[in-house]
């Protein structure tokens, strides 16, 4: 097993249920953005969906780029779901994984802007490294 994975807060066993069912029922969004990502399409990088991380779920993660993507519908603006994400972002970072955030309807509306954004973050852990 990868140092990555060696604090065994990925994908944990009492956290396979809720993944499975997230899995099951995707949003119109998360549907659209999977057919991008599956396969490894972009640049040849494992996605995968609704993978958990300690106590949260995500969208998407590659963990060979340490990137988590989360896509954020109308709910997402409401300040206690916001604080929410703050929370989560933070105990990411400490996990040396960066957060990207789309609002659902850029999938739908500029989904090669947000393919371009995601690339752009391809080796942002190296780079982080050099500093």
């Amino acid at each position: 097993m990868s140092e990555h994975y060696a604090d065994k807060v990925h994908n944990r066993s009492e956290r396979k249920a809720i993944r499975k069912k997230l899995r099951h029922d995707l949003t119109p969004a998360e549907a659209a953005l999977w057919k991008v990502l599956q396969r490894s399409k972009i640049e040849g990088r494992k996605f995968r969906r609704q993978h958990s991380v300690g106590p949260y779920i995500l969208d998407f993660y590659c963990s060979e780029e340490h990137l988590a993507i989360e896509l954020d519908g109308e709910g997402h603006r409401n300040p206690l779901k916001y604080d929410h994400a703050q929370r989560r972002s933070l105990y990411l970072k400490s996990k040396n994984i960066r957060v990207l955030r789309f609002e659902n309807h850029l999938v739908f509306d500029e989904l090669e802007l947000v393919i371009h954004r995601i690339m752009s973050e391809f080796g942002w852990w190296k780079k982080e490294d050099d500093k």
